[in-house]
């Protein structure tokens, strides 16, 4: 369904629609100008166009180095527990090529990122979803994991802040789930690109501030959403040495490197982000908000989230999520994503990306309450 949506996007404006798309990440606001710059300073240099392979621009690896020492107090050899990725997507996917095989199992949250759910099909592994729900916070909650589940599992998959839900994970809970994993020798696969979007007072930890962590943790992190670079594709992981390595074996078989020149502009952006990022993190509060307070003024109240750039939206009991979203992009032109489309646990939700601004935002919410009204009166 979501790889349709861009053909259904260019039919309905052919169409002459009004269409206000709030359905992917992919916010409508400018990269750092920093990294602009820098970009287009690298891209005039022939060294830059040059294969990166798995070592790419050495400064990129330590600026990221210094990015998680300064952030989160953590340090990282760049050059043996860092991988430069090409978009943390990519990164996400290809790992599980590594770690499973046809019999071994990967937890994945239901709703949750399909790059989880790829990567395991892709190894030919067996996904066990366990749905995220408000009854556990939108926690996945390892005790109850079934037994024969545990015992093949290779891989949790675990995104906090929560894509889709906005969800948070406290650190007592994260302490719960690296310990069950070191007594199951399990991989724990933390998704991180949402530490830097955040609101109202929270910071987002990393798994590493967890003791323990390095033993079976990778994070992985992404400058998509937190610097408007969804396009730009890049990334990273980091972790012990040993577990980078295997991801990075598997990046040789599969990728050169990322392009350099995005690299070094990814050095400006890590470097300006004090400066940058306050401005930026103004603009999606002032769109939380507004997303917010106009979907609850339609009856559609979903929790005001501390994190990332989306509502996670209940629908009214009767309402499915996939003829909601297409409803919406049928009568009045509005994307959102149905909850079922990112997992048959997100039914009865839909997300909201707040990507675009506060007046297109209340405008799509005023067509989702009409949508919703003719679907309960059966118009």
């Amino acid at each position: 369904m979501l790889a349709t949506i861009p053909a259904k996007k260019r039919e309905l404006i052919a169409r002459g629609m009004d269409v206000i798309d709030l359905g992917a990440g992919d916010a409508d606001l400018a990269a750092p100008p920093a990294a602009i710059a820098e970009l287009t300073a690298a891209a005039n240099e022939p060294l830059m166009s040059r294969y990166g392979f798995g070592m790419g621009l050495p400064a990129y690896r330590e600026a990221v180095s210094a990015w998680m020492q300064k952030r989160f107090g953590q340090r990282f050899d760049p050059f043996t527990e860092v991988v430069p990725l090409i978009g943390s997507k990519e990164g996400l996917s290809h790992l599980a090529l590594a770690y499973v095989e046809p019999g071994d199992v990967t937890i994945c949250p239901d709703p949750g990122y399909l790059a989880y759910l790829g990567g395991t099909l892709l190894s030919n592994g067996t996904p066990y979803l366990y749905p995220i729900t408000p009854r556990t916070d939108f926690l996945v909650d390892v005790d109850e994991i079934p037994a024969d589940v545990v015992r093949r599992t290779k891989i949790l998959y675990l995104n906090y802040p929560n894509n889709p839900t906005g969800a948070v994970a406290p650190l007592d809970y994260l302490a719960k789930v690296v310990a069950w994993c070191r007594a199951h020798d399990i991989l724990l696969v933390y998704d991180n690109p949402y530490s830097e979007m955040t609101f109202d007072g929270y910071v987002a930890p990393s798994i590493f501030e967890v003791e323990g962590a390095r033993d079976v943790a990778l994070e992985f992190h992404s400058l998509s959403k937190t610097f408007n670079m969804t396009g730009w594709r890049c990334g990273w992981a980091v972790g012990n040495a040993k577990h980078i390595g295997v991801l990075s074996k598997v990046k040789s078989f599969v990728d050169t490197g990322q392009f350099q020149a995005v690299q070094r502009a990814g050095v400006a952006a890590l470097a300006t982000a004090d400066a940058w990022l306050p401005g930026n993190l103004g603009i999606f509060k002032s769109r939380r908000d507004a997303a917010v307070a106009a979907f609850a003024a339609e009856g559609l109240v979903a929790p005001t989230p501390k994190a990332t750039m989306y509502l996670w939206v209940p629908l009214p009991a009767g309402v499915d999520s996939i003829p909601f979203h297409e409803r919406m992009m049928e009568d009045e032109g509005v994307i959102v994503l149905a909850g079922k489309a990112l997992g048959a646990g997100g039914e009865g939700f839909f997300r909201v990306s707040f990507i675009t601004a506060p007046e297109r935002i209340a405008e799509a919410a005023k067509r989702a309450g009409r949508v919703i009204r003719r679907m309960q009166s059966g118009g």
